[in-house]
Order: structure tokens, then C-alpha cells, then sequence
């Protein structure tokens, strides 16, 4: 039950000054987050790429109050496809943006976060890749799937992510795996109430697999985000059952976050892409890593004290 006390931490000023503030934090943090610049990350790309896994790209940060700060979000992932372009890539290294970091939740926020997704879809194609809208909590979802069902009119080739633990989320993948679209599908990673979201983890794991299988035997791309090897096992089986080859779904896994897995998944010739974060604005991203998983939070944990 620690998962809920997190993610409210995660919304507090003084948490995020106290955790911040940790010797230790750094350490930490560098696990789950690739670095903080561009400069930074494009090595890790290049490294990772080399040894055979696919990338997705994530400028942390979510929360922002002004109309600069959404437009500095676009300018930041330009500059990301400005620095991926000579790499020549192509898909095999993608973006992930969360529409709250364009101004989603500002006033006319839904019109706001689309004209500042646009130009990073249009020069992502423009480089041979494409961008992944992610999911947040479920009061953002109607607006997301709107402007992702608007994007994909000329750039059909735009992802978006649903989240298992929703009720409303088998109704999403029947109707996104009929279209053809690429889809993520999660667990979820957000503090919801027990009126929209199954709160048991065996509810939890049941649905994901529900929908996993509606993804599978559709017309669309599934893109499985997980890291729980039965999960993993149960994606393999349904992929056969569905007759899908091996460059017709992928696994996806969180950086710094069962690393070996990536590799044994991508010698096994499966599409692994590994979900790659980068920025100073850390604080909220972390903090959903450690909820999402005991082990996160213990081996955080376990280094304050050893270097307490």
C-alpha cells in the first residue's frame, strides 16, 4: 500500500525539496534517468542502438503553469530530433510526450497542446520515426485520445498509451485495435480513485491481460510495456496464438530497470525498445518509479541508508 503514499508525494513541494536535497538522491536517480542534457543522452542512444535495442525518448517534466514553459517543452524535443537527424536511426529511436508538458492543463489547454505537438510529430516524421503520446491520470485521457485521433489524420503513424488498471481502458484497446493504431499498453502509474481503476494488483494483472489479448488479435501495433517476466511469457503466447511475427508487436521496458531482460529479449530477435529519460525536472518521474515497484523503492531505500 506504500504505492498511493508515494504518488501523493510525488505532488509535494517539501518532499520534492527533502528528496531533492538527499546525497544520495543523485545516485539514485542516475539509475531510472539517461542524463540531463541532449549532450548527455546521445551517447546512450548510440550505445544502446548498437547492441540492438529501439528507444523511446522522454523530456521529464510534467507539471508546468505557463505558456513559455509548454512552449520550451516543444523546443526541447526540436532540439532532440534535430540532434537524432544525422544518427539516421529512423524509427528504431522514437519520442514520448506527455501532453501536460505542452499545456494541456492551462487555460484552452486542449487547443494549446496541440499546436505544440504538432511540429514534434511533423519533424519526427520528417527523420523517418514517430512520437508516442503517453497516458496520464484519467481525468487528461478524453482530451489525449482526441488530439491523437486528430494527429494520426496526417501522421497515422502516432502512438498513444492505455492504462490497464482503468475500467474504461478494454473499451479504448477494442476500439484503437481496429484501426490500426500503435498502441502501448501499461499497467498505470498514477493515483486513481477505486470509482475508475481497479486497485488490486491481481485486478490489475488480470485486466492488463484482457487487453492484451484485444490488442493482439487486432489490427493494430501493440507495444507491451512491462516488466513482470509472467506477463512477458503470457505476451509471447498471445502473439503466437494471434499468429503475429516477431516485428509485429514489442516489448517495451523502462531504462536502467531490468537491463539484462532488454538484451536477452533483443537476442531473441523480439523488438525491444527501451522507454529512455532525460531533464533536470526528475522529481515526478522518479518518484512513479519507485511506486510502481517494491524493488525500486527498496533499493532506494537501501542507498540512503548505506550512505547515511
Amino acid at each position: 500500500m506504500l504505492g498511493p503514499v508515494i504518488l501523493a508525494a510525488s505532488r509535494s513541494d517539501r518532499m520534492r525539496r527533502l528528496i531533492s536535497a538527499a546525497p544520495v538522491t543523485k545516485q539514485v536517480v542516475d539509475r531510472f534517468i539517461a542524463g540531463e542534457t541532449v549532450d548527455d543522452v546521445i551517447p546512450i542512444v548510440q550505445d544502446l542502438s548498437a547492441k540492438g535495442l529501439e528507444l523511446t525518448m522522454d523530456v521529464v517534466g510534467e507539471d508546468i503553469t505557463t505558456r513559455e514553459q509548454a512552449a520550451a517543452a516543444r523546443d526541447a524535443y526540436l532540439e532532440l530530433v534535430d540532434r537524432l537527424k544525422p544518427l539516421e536511426l529512423g524509427e528504431k529511436v522514437e519520442m514520448s510526450v506527455k501532453l501536460s508538458m505542452f499545456g494541456q492543463a492551462l487555460e484552452g489547454g486542449h487547443e494549446l497542446a496541440l499546436a505544440n505537438v504538432r511540429p514534434v510529430v511533423e519533424a519526427a516524421a520528417e527523420i523517418g520515426t514517430t512520437v508516442t503520446l503517453d497516458a496520464e491520470d484519467h481525468t487528461t485521457l478524453d482530451s489525449m485520445f482526441a488530439i491523437h485521433e486528430e494527429l494520426r489524420r496526417d501522421f497515422p503513424q502516432t502512438g498513444c498509451v492505455i492504462q490497464a488498471y482503468l475500467f474504461r481502458t478494454e473499451a479504448d484497446a477494442r476500439r484503437l485495435a481496429a484501426n490500426g493504431s500503435r498502441v502501448r499498453l501499461v499497467k498505470g502509474a498514477y493515483k486513481e480513485p477505486a470509482e475508475v481503476a481497479y486497485q488490486q494488483k491481481h485486478e490489475i494483472d488480470k485486466a492488463y491481460v484482457r487487453v492484451l489479448r484485444t490488442l493482439m488479435e487486432g489490427e493494430g501495433y501493440p507495444m507491451i510495456g512491462s516488466h513482470d517476466p509472467r506477463l512477458i511469457s503470457i505476451a509471447q503466447e498471445l502473439a503466437r496464438q494471434a499468429g503475429r511475427k516477431l516485428d509485429e508487436y514489442e516489448f517495451q521496458m523502462l531504462y536502467g530497470i531490468r537491463s539484462e531482460e532488454h538484451l536477452r529479449l533483443a537476442a531473441e530477435g523480439h523488438r525491444m525498445r527501451v522507454y529512455t529519460a532525460y531533464g533536470t525536472d526528475w522529481y515526478g518521474y522518479f518518484m512513479r518509479r519507485l511506486a510502481e515497484k517494491p524493488a525500486n523503492l527498496r533499493f532506494f531505500v537501501r542507498s540512503m541508508i548505506s550512505k547515511g
